[in-house]
């Protein structure tokens, strides 16, 4: 449009009065004061919501029309608006902000209001003349924003969710690739930052993998706890004003179109008023935001230095770590994933709250739940992408820094334990503290044991193993 042109408007009415919307616009009068009260986030309604309310619109047209509250004329203009939607047309049309008051209703009249009207379009009629599509009448039939918003909040969670056990996917299978590339590096493992025992790189990453591969089946499971969608029950679950017919028929055509094995929920009432299902997909979220987080920090303590730190691993250097001091790389793909595993924690908190609060019939607070779980599910992705393409993958090891560290830990002496005793060992470790003396050095100068026995038991890949050092597993049978 020129600048210089004067916008033209159409006059459309709702309940409060009269209001000019533009002329071009798709949306409608109730759509207008919802963006003029909510502009919260200065965001957009999410690509996959829309979708997702375009999709649940489509069904419920098919399903009015198959049991005889929709003719056919608009039927087919309603789901061919709808399907426009679905292939990414008119997104630009949704204009309401994520977080809204209403408890989602500004979200359905938006997309009743542009289904209406590019209804109206197909059918050859002009934007605003509700006498041929209405928004309400016949976009809205049979529903309302109370069994709308909940379900195409579960359809947009589901295809996020999808998206990022796609990525946890890759992570895993590039962790176990790690896990078998590095399985002779022999290195010292920590509890508590102190030295432990010798462990092998390769059970450190096989681990990570072990972790991730859970909270895949975890991600799973919370696809089952969203399938269940309290479409059909209208205001507060009881089904008022949707026909019996629709009721009965209007999830199966969801599954139908979407190709999901989405169920109608058992008690409608509950599935209306009670938002606990959501709490358990941020739940299981957060979960893996934890363990990926965790995994991260010990990306970042081994490959810590390069000269005075870990040392253990090298992460891939992919920008300058300082503007100060030259040749500084730092880990800045693990501190990416931490923050994003900071902030999905604190979205779940969010959205802990927001679950808890609902009264009576209805919770209203599901567009600050659908907001934040939406955001953590997606940058979850993200990261998860960033860290497999940008820094797992590339990681290498210093097995000889790390066996050389190994050697000279007092660590190992846990291994005579079961010849010694505690004890005694505990004396030589104190020695070997206190004098920067090896430990093995010390074992054969004190003459508790000789050099074939202690090379035997103070084998460092048999220490990252089941059984006792230099001890036959067999020799109990004998």
């Amino acid at each position: 449009m020129n600048p210089n042109e004067t916008r033209k408007y159409r006059i459309e009415h709702d309940s409060i009065g009269e209001k000019e919307v533009p002329e071009d616009a798709y949306y409608g009068v109730q759509t207008l004061r919802a963006y003029e009260n909510f502009y919260i986030t200065r965001l957009k309604m999410h690509p996959a919501m829309i979708n997702s309310v375009a999709q649940i619109k489509k069904a419920a047209a098919i399903t009015n029309f198959e049991v005889g509250e929709l003719d056919k004329k608009r039927a087919d203009a309603i789901v061919k608006a709808c399907d426009e939607i679905i292939s990414g047309k008119l997104h630009s049309q949704f204009i309401v902000d994520p977080i809204q008051g209403g408890a989602g209703t500004s979200l359905n009249m938006n997309a009743n209001e542009v289904i209406a009207n590019r209804a109206i379009e197909i059918l050859g009629g002009k934007k605003g003349d509700y006498t041929i599509v209405n928004p309400n009448d016949h976009v809205n039939f049979g529903q309302s924003t109370n069994d709308v918003f909940p379900s195409c909040g579960k359809m947009a969670a589901l295809t996020l969710i999808e998206d990022a056990q796609v990525q946890l996917k890759r992570l895993e299978e590039a962790l176990l690739k790690k896990s078998e590339e590095f399985d002779s590096v022999i290195k010292m493992g920590r509890t508590q930052l102190q030295d432990a025992v010798p462990i092998r790189l390769g059970q450190e990453f096989h681990a990570y993998a072990s972790a991730i591969s859970r909270d895949i089946k975890r991600f799973d499971s919370a696809k089952e706890e969203i399938k269940s969608l309290n479409l059909g029950g209208t205001a507060i679950g009881t089904g008022l004003n949707a026909d019996v017919q629709y009721f009965r028929r209007v999830v199966k055509n969801m599954a139908i179109l979407t190709g999901q094995d989405l169920v109608q929920s058992y008690d409608m009432i509950d599935a209306t008023q009670n938002l606990d299902s959501y709490a358990v997909v941020s739940g299981i979220t957060k979960n893996c935001a934890v363990n990926l987080s965790k995994m991260s920090n010990d990306l970042r303590l081994m490959s810590s230095g390069p000269k005075t730190g870990f040392g253990e691993i090298n992460l891939p250097a992919k920008q300058n770590g300082s503007s100060i001091m030259p040749g500084k790389v730092n880990p800045v793909i693990p501190e990416v994933v931490n923050q994003v595993c900071f902030n999905i924690i604190g979205n779940d908190v969010t959205i802990t709250m927001a679950a808890e609060a609902g009264q009576l019939e209805l919770n209203a607070f599901e567009p600050i739940i659908f907001y934040k779980l939406f955001q953590s599910i997606e940058t979850l992705t993200f990261a998860v992408k960033t860290l497999v393409d940008n820094c797992i993958v590339g990681i290498t090891a210093n097995a000889e820094h790390c066996r050389m560290m190994v050697e000279n830990s007092v660590g190992v002496i846990t291994a005579i334990c079961p010849y010694v005793g505690y004890e005694k060992a505990a004396e030589i470790a104190k020695e070997a503290l206190k004098t920067n003396q090896p430990v093995r050095k010390l074992i054969l100068e004190k003459g508790i044991m000789d050099e074939e026995q202690l090379n035997t038991i103070m084998d460092p890949y048999h220490m990252t193993e089941p059984g006792i050092p230099g001890k036959d597993p067999m020799s109990v049978l004998k």
